[in-house]
């Protein structure tokens, strides 16, 4: 029948249940259960962030009011049952519940629960990621130091464990390590961003680049180039992707073994382009979210065959306690889509030869692939754990890859030809067949007419920190053109009064500011690692940079009257808080409610000894720091930075609404607000965005707006007039945290190229 206008899709594939049943991957008995899963919806899972302050605060949060809230509920006739936490994830960050999608977003019941996870993703502090999504990055054992490469990122909820995983300690700013996310599409880059920018870490980089030809990377190191090798690589690769028939219900009608075999050949390129540019020592984690041992152990298979003792499968089978799993398997056969079965290559007519390759094939010699340990790959099957089904293998490096083993003095030879100039090492083009060894002789001309013919202009561009996109000759550029990254020259005078105002520490990494606009006014500063910083700067002809630093200043339209022509950044106050030494003011909780409820409250609603601090302080932008009263245990007991500013007789955060809604939650303020008709308010509330925005120049930062308005209205708005919010209901509350946000939601066409380009609100989809 037909539901809503479309037909019902029938979960039945008659050929999926021939090959996998041919190929024995589920336990014997197991058989009926295993497709019974798969014809059920997904739960829907979440993970906390781990690395935030707040993570405690959150799970007590969930564990306390959340879902209590859903004991005893039925939906649509169905018992809701309670939130599980997932018992091989770490520290109960990880939760599942039998809720589907579709009902945690049309019930009502659920409303409540449904607006906490939405406002909860927005700010970053949880993430709603597939449960089996979640093992590649713990695998990968990542620690703070580690290089890391996220070779196919995109939408990018793993890429986000791994920043979480290296920022582990809250109170180091800059880890050693960063990662360098890269995706093919264009546009799907753009959700990496935005997935990046929740998490505001300066140790992100989003590049958009094929990955089976992903380039060498260089860095300076005590002033020599050398080849980038990364510590740890994450390679979830495209695959055919049955194991998500249960949220993908497409995949039940479109499925046939057409599909693996097309994939197959791009798999193995990704990997082996992989493990080329991975330290000796390093981890890279393959996976798929297929069952199909063609995507899966036939390129595990191939990739540790022609590595030739370079590459070994890691046993973690200790790693991960609680997760039920299967072990790889060493025989499969191949089929094609006529249900045509092949053993062994040699069978195979020269007609399907195109179609089915050597490397599809298992290793024929008995002591080979025992040597291979491909019962170490780890099989998720859905009905073991209520999940989706899954593949995972974990590589070690022992060695430089057979066709990369002259590398250093391919790397000595270049060098001595070219000068300090770039050089890439010999590399796979082609992940099924060895690389010389040796540069051909074509080659190196081509890489002499490279640099003699190089521009001096670029040269002069590099001296100068800027780090453009790449010239058309060199690469082709696709989807949207990309501002470059300038860094902040170390005698711009734009920064001394900057480092003056806010009394940075002298440890301040000033050199690690950037812009993005060459020429005119700089109106955002942002800030990168010094190693992300190496990175830029000796690679920005080769790689196509998409995004990458945290906002950390923002230009005021008249903030040189207050001393300092750059307000501080909400998005990047974590980072910036260590080095900063005036302009703080500790708050208490009682404060603090007040600035995230009320847009431009009067100092004299705040606590006396506020009151005193801000008292003799020139106005402009400030800190607002909360830190716990050990002796209050019931008070809040994370610490709390926020973006301010002082004016004459008042003082407000500049926090999003998200942001506002997710720190009145850890206090205990009640904000949930039901779906109400309210359009007069809505319609008012409208009208006067429309006006504030008439009143302000096209481009200024929506922050600024707010701010040029808050100042105006300080002398129109008497004080008596002002009433406390902390007593207000719930839905006043919301109602209040809309308008302070709405002229975010409204200004999305006025705010600059340079915005539009790295903040989250503007993902270009």
């Amino acid at each position: 029948g037909w539901a809503g206008g479309y037909p019902e899709i029938v979960k039945e594939n008659e050929l999926f249940e021939r090959y996998y049943r041919e190929l024995g991957i589920v336990p014997t008995g197991e058989w009926d259960a295993f497709m019974a899963a798969l014809r059920e919806p997904l739960p829907a899972t979440l993970r906390i962030t781990g690395y935030r302050s707040h993570a405690k605060e959150i799970l007590h949060c969930l564990k306390e009011k959340y879902f209590k809230e859903l004991q005893d509920l039925e939906v649509d006739g169905q018992k809701v049952e309670m939130p599980q936490s997932l018992s091989w994830y770490p520290e109960e960050l990880a939760w599942h519940t039998n809720l589907s999608r579709k009902i945690l977003r049309k019930s009502p019941q659920l409303e409540k629960f449904h607006q906490f996870l939405v406002s909860e993703t927005e700010c970053g502090n949880i993430s709603r990621q597939e449960a089996v999504s979640m093992i590649p990055p713990l695998l990968l054992n990542v620690n703070p130091h580690h290089k890391i490469l996220d070779m196919c990122a995109a939408p990018g909820s793993k890429t986000a464990q791994l920043i979480e995983m290296l920022h582990a300690d809250m109170n180091v700013p800059f880890p050693e390590g960063f990662v360098i996310a890269n995706d093919v599409d264009n546009k799907r880059c753009y959700l990496l961003v935005h997935q990046a920018k929740r998490l505001n870490s300066p140790c992100i980089m989003v590049v958009n680049h094929d990955a089976s030809s992903i380039p060498n990377l260089q860095i300076d190191v005590d002033g020599r180039k050398e080849v980038l090798f990364y510590d740890r690589i994450l390679c979830d690769v495209p695959c055919s992707g049955d194991g998500t028939m249960r949220k993908n219900i497409d995949v039940w009608k479109k499925w046939t073994t057409q599909n693996s075999l097309q994939l197959h050949g791009l798999q193995l390129r990704i990997a082996t382009r992989g493990v080329e540019q991975l330290a000796e020592g390093g981890r890279m984690v393959y996976s798929t979210c297929s069952l199909n041992p063609i995507e899966n152990e036939a390129v595990i298979a191939s990739l540790l065959e022609k590595s030739q003792g370079a590459l070994e499968l890691a046993d973690v089978s200790s790693e991960l306690p609680g997760l039920k799993r299967m072990p790889g398997i060493t025989k499969w056969k191949v089929m094609l889509k006529d249900g045509q079965w092949f053993e062994d290559w040699k069978d195979v007519p020269s007609n399907r030869q195109t179609q089915i390759r050597p490397t599809m094939f298992p290793v024929k010699d008995e002591e080979k692939i025992k040597a291979m340990n491909l019962e170490r790959c780890l099989r998720i099957l859905p009905h073991h754990q209520n999940t989706g089904g899954f593949f995972v293998a974990v590589l070690i490096k022992k060695s430089p890859m057979p066709w990369n083993k002259r590398q250093p003095k391919i790397h000595q030879k270049l060098t001595q030809r070219t000068g300090d100039t770039e050089v890439t090492a010999a590399n796979s083009n082609n992940g099924s067949e060895c690389v010389t060894e040796e540069p051909t002789h074509d080659e190196n001309e081509e890489s002499k007419k490279m640099q003699e013919s190089q521009n001096p202009d670029t040269e002069q561009s590099k001296k100068e920190g800027v780090c453009g996109p790449p010239p058309s000759k060199k690469m082709k550029l696709f989807g949207f053109k990309e501002d470059p990254f300038v860094f902040l020259p170390e005698d711009d005078p734009l920064f001394l009064p900057i480092q003056k105002f806010y009394a940075l520490d002298p440890s301040f990494p000033k050199m690690n500011l950037l812009t993005r606009t060459q020429e005119g006014k700089k109106r955002q500063l942002y800030m990168v690692s010094k190693e992300l910083r190496n990175v830029l700067l000796n690679n920005s002809e080769k790689m196509k940079v998409i995004n990458t630093g945290i906002k950390v200043w923002s230009r005021n339209s008249d903030g040189e009257q207050f001393g300092c022509a750059f307000r501080l950044a909400q998005e990047g106050i974590y980072t910036l808080y260590p080095f900063i030494h005036a302009r703080i003011i500790n708050v208490c909780i009682e404060d603090i409610k007040i600035l995230l409820t009320e847009e431009n409250p009067f100092l004299s609603k705040f606590s006396s000894e506020t009151q005193n601090k801000v008292k003799d302080m020139a106005m402009g932008s400030i800190v607002l720091k909360y830190d716990p009263d050990p002796e209050k245990p019931d008070d809040l007991q994370c610490p709390i930075v926020l973006c301010g500013w002082q004016g004459k007789t008042s003082l407000r955060a500049f926090v999003s609404k998200n942001e506002r809604l997710h720190y009145l939650r850890m206090m205990g303020v009640e904000v949930f607000k039901a779906k109400r008709k309210e359009e007069e308010s809505e319609s008012k509330t409208e009208e006067e965005v429309q006006h504030r925005l008439a009143q302000t120049e096209e481009g200024m930062d929506v922050e600024d707006k707010e701010h040029d308005l808050i100042t105006k209205m300080e002398a129109e708005i008497p004080e008596e007039s002002s009433q406390s919010p902390v007593k207000s209901s719930a839905m006043e509350i919301e109602n209040k945290i809309e308008d302070l946000d709405q002229s975010n939601k409204n200004a999305n066409s006025h705010v600059s190229q340079e915005s539009k380009d790295t903040d989250m609100g503007n993902v270009k989809d």
